[in-house]
């Protein structure tokens, strides 16, 4: 269950990955496996080998994209999370959500 994110801000990151962008978003989530865990990154695009490709700098196994609707996407927590939001310039979201 997501929390605390924009209905434009969500249309936004559809819209980057429909059209093959790299896209990011962040938002609060609650998941019982993971009850350490408040946040999660959704890291999509619809090009999957570009996304392949890219998930790879972090040691990201294809087999973890969620294929299951039209947005495919990595979703990332814990300590990766915020490593791979600092290195692509995503601070904005390390401070907005308070992950450090």
């Amino acid at each position: 269950m997501a929390f605390g994110l924009r209905r434009k801000e969500l249309e936004d990151w559809k819209h980057k990955v429909k059209n093959g962008q790299i896209a990011f978003l962040t938002h609060y989530w609650y998941d019982p496996r993971f009850p350490h865990e408040h946040t999660v990154t959704k890291i999509g695009c619809c090009d999957l080998e570009k996304l392949i490709h890219w998930g790879k700098k972090y040691d990201l196994k294809p087999e973890w994209i969620d294929k299951k609707k039209d947005y495919p996407h990595f979703d990332v927590l814990g300590e990766r999370q915020r490593l791979i939001l600092r290195n692509e310039g995503y601070g904005n979201h390390i401070n907005r959500f308070h992950l450090e």
